[in-house]
């Protein structure tokens, strides 16, 4: 089995860089950059027609979900402004804001 390093290089003590950081990607909903779980998420649901997917944390897909119906997306479309007019959405992203990337809380359920 070949060593991780070689014993005669001058150099192996020194930090390897094994490729540049990558670029954030940023939330559609509240746009804070995405963590290590990104979710693709359908604006427009698959159900209705939709083909288009955004990156989403799962926290902020949860509450699109818990306060829209599919129809509602299916109105809203690719408008996260018309979105974040609702009370509770605009609520929800001012409060994780200041969260991190990777945050994860329960959120509250659908109103039937």
């Amino acid at each position: 089995m070949a060593r991780k390093h070689s014993k005669r290089d001058p150099y192996g003590h020194l930090p390897q860089e094994d490729e540049p950081p990558a670029e954030a990607v940023i939330c559609w909903l509240c746009g804070r950059p995405t963590g290590e779980t990104i979710v693709w998420h359908h604006p427009v649901p698959k159900s209705r027609g939709g083909r288009d997917v955004v990156p989403m944390h799962p926290i902020c897909q949860q509450t699109l979900i818990a306060n829209f119906t599919n129809s509602e997306l299916q109105r809203h479309g690719m408008d996260v402004e018309s979105l974040l007019a609702n009370a509770a959405v605009r609520k929800f992203v001012d409060w994780v804001a200041n969260k991190d990337p990777d945050f994860t809380a329960t959120t509250a359920r659908k109103q039937r």
